[in-house]
């Protein structure tokens, strides 16, 4: 295995998703040592509240060397921007980097959110000590991220990890068709007239949230149970491909519908047994990520501070 090169904080990362922006800072050790959160109004542009919250975690944070964004969407590593994004389509008509590197006045690198997450599980979370490992993130979208000799493994054009992407079945149903966020609330709503017992019958349909299926479920309602193991078996048979292409050692699971508990991980790791080679299967440890909501926000507090030390991305500059 190659060692990864020795981490010099502190570090700041922070991480964009719909609705909310989470930023942390990271010292030597790894450990986080400061967070903060913020809403992210949806109605109103992106850029500007991102802009705020790097002037706001200023004083609490102190001084870093560096800053990580984790964003939805496709990273051009040559431009340092969003190729593509669709939770945050404005994001590719901007310059992310060059605008929070001046608001920071420090150094900043942009990476995918599932690349930041399993970047950081692999140094500081569940992957420590691994070899290589694939990390899939489930939450209102799908994504992953391979890591292989200690560094993130990007594929021919830098777009490597799109797990949501897998099909799972003979009509070209795609992974983040029934398991994605939005997607497994659809699939509830379909169902949920059928179990009058549930939490989630008593709620307004229509403003039901991922969110409300992963508490229920948390709180052992078993119909929110059973629509997540039923999700469970979809990345299951998902996780299974992964495993008979590459043999790898440690698969780790993150993201919000991990929050349910349980229920998801015995799902995928059933399923996974189900389809995958039985000798490479026995060879392969699935577990569930240990960063939670913060994975994102510390792996780009990671990424920032390394590539800036070893002078990866010239582009990363902007101060």
């Amino acid at each position: 295995m190659a060692e990864p090169p020795p981490f010099t904080g502190p570090a700041a990362g922070i991480s964009v998703t719909t609705g909310k922006l989470n930023a942390v800072l990271i010292d030597d050790s790894g450990a986080v040592a400061a967070s903060h959160g913020a809403v992210l109004d949806p109605s109103a542009e992106s850029m500007p509240q991102m802009l705020e919250l790097v002037r706001a975690i200023g004083p609490e944070f102190g001084e870093y060397r560096a800053l990580g964004i984790a964003v939805p969407g496709l990273i051009n590593r040559r431009t340092n921007r969003v190729e593509f994004s669709a939770e945050f389509p404005e994001h590719s008509r901007m310059d992310i980097v060059g605008e929070m590197a001046e608001a920071a006045h420090v150094q900043c690198v942009i990476e995918n959110d599932a690349n930041a997450a399993g970047y950081g599980e692999f140094r500081f979370g569940a992957g420590r000590g691994a070899n290589e490992l694939f990390y899939a993130t489930l939450g209102k979208g799908i994504g992953g991220c391979f890591i292989f000799g200690g560094e993130i493994w990007r594929g021919g054009s830098g777009f490597a990890g799109e797990f949501g992407y897998i099909t799972i079945n003979s009509d070209g149903m795609r992974l983040e068709d029934v398991a994605s966020g939005s997607n497994i609330v659809r699939r509830t709503l379909g169902r949920i007239h059928q179990d009058s017992t549930s939490v989630l019958s008593k709620l307004d349909e229509q403003a039901i949230t991922i969110t409300d299926i992963v508490g229920a479920a948390r709180n052992e309602d078993d119909f929110a149970l059973l629509m997540l193991e039923r999700t469970g078996l979809y990345v299951g048979s998902a996780i299974a491909s992964v495993i008979n292409l590459l043999n790898i050692e440690l698969i780790l699971i993150g993201g919000e519908i991990m929050g349910a508990g349980p229920v998801m991980l015995e799902a995928i790791k059933r399923r996974a047994r189900e389809f995958s080679f039985g000798p490479s299967f026995s060879n392969t440890r699935i577990a569930a990520g240990e960063l939670g909501g913060e994975a994102a926000a510390i792996g780009a507090a990671i990424i920032a501070a390394e590539s800036i030390s070893q002078d990866r991305y010239p582009s990363a500059s902007g101060v």
